[in-house]
């Protein structure tokens, strides 16, 4: 009977390493389709705004790896500080957290969150469809581009 308990109890134990060994891989997978179904559903949100077309192509920052996309959604978000905006911004603050506590655990270097900065600016309404329209780009060139998600 002991020597059925101690094998079980191998059994058991190798069985618990090879799951740790397959589930990381499969965290990673997940972690990526939960950021990229983020983004997805933010395109969504501001789809519904039905803001008027942007007439030129709005700059946005390089999808180089995480570090950077942890960076820019840090940026986007402090840009998104309006009552009118307020999904757009708890989306990209929940997919910035996310990014950057996946980042976190792949050990990629991160910069400090960028500071929140006020914006006096002269046409904020302008200001506010362009920067919706830079969340837009952003989010639509990540999800082209998931495999940098893999990249510190």
């Amino acid at each position: 009977m002991r020597n059925i308990l101690a094998l079980l109890c191998v059994f058991l134990m190798a069985a618990d390493q090879n799951t740790i060994l397959l589930t990381k891989g499969e965290s990673i997978k997940n972690t990526i389709h939960n950021i990229i179904n983020i983004a997805q559903i933010t395109l969504v949100h501001i789809k519904k705004l039905k803001l008027p077309a942007t007439p030129t192509e709005v700059p946005t920052p390089s999808i180089d790896g995480l570090s950077s996309i942890s960076h820019d959604l840090g940026v986007l978000d402090n840009e998104l500080q309006h009552p009118f905006l307020i999904q757009i911004q708890a989306d990209v603050s929940s997919l910035e957290g996310r990014v950057r506590s996946f980042a976190l655990s792949m050990e990629c270097p991160l910069k400090p969150k960028p500071a929140v900065q006020t914006d006096e600016s002269v046409f904020p309404d302008s200001r506010l469809y362009m920067t919706v329209a830079k969340v837009q780009h952003y989010l639509e060139k990540l999800i082209l581009n998931k495999g940098k998600l893999k990249l510190c």
